[in-house]
């Protein structure tokens, strides 16, 4: 695989990334595509999302098991969205912004700078929404509408605890 941009993010430090991009929706990036696969962005600015896939180029290790910044227990590496996978690739729902020639302006940003991107997809309300979705040891945190708070992302940070 070969990126086709680069992800230009105010986000330089892993513990500076929030949870999730969902949680802070006003941050703004943007990705410069390489020139070439500017054509391949025709007809995106009409859909209001897309998903970016790209590569933790900052991982340097695998695990198997992690423990997210939600909580001290153990979960398997495919039950978690931590940057060290076997192949290293994260993705992103995010809110496209604008499209200006070879820029993809985006918001719900939760990735680092000079992140490298390896596609776009865009998002599709009827194809990508699930009724009746479980998720797994997650659901726990978001009972009765509550939502995590940045106290837990904090003592992680204190404990030089990688995010999730």
């Amino acid at each position: 695989m070969n990126p086709i941009g680069i992800i230009h993010s105010p986000y330089k430090e892993p513990e500076d990334i929030p949870i999730q991009g969902h949680f802070k929706p006003a941050v703004k990036a943007f990705v410069q595509l390489g020139k070439r696969y500017v054509p391949g962005l025709k007809d995106l600015e009409r859909f209001s999302h897309a998903i970016l896939i790209y590569f933790f180029h900052r991982s340097q290790k695998v695990e198997l098991e992690g423990k997210p910044y939600l909580e001290d227990t153990s979960h398997g590496i495919f039950s978690i969205r931590s940057p060290h996978r076997p192949n290293h690739i994260g993705f992103s729902i995010v809110k496209i912004e604008k499209i200006k020639g070879n820029k993809l302006h985006f918001s719900g940003v939760d990735m680092l700078d000079k992140t490298p991107l390896l596609d776009i997809k865009p998002y599709i309300r009827h194809f990508d929404y699930r009724d009746d979705v479980k998720s797994g040891w997650i659901d726990k945190h978001f009972e009765d509408g509550k939502v995590p708070g940045r106290t837990i992302v904090k003592s992680r940070k204190k404990n030089n605890l990688q995010p999730e």
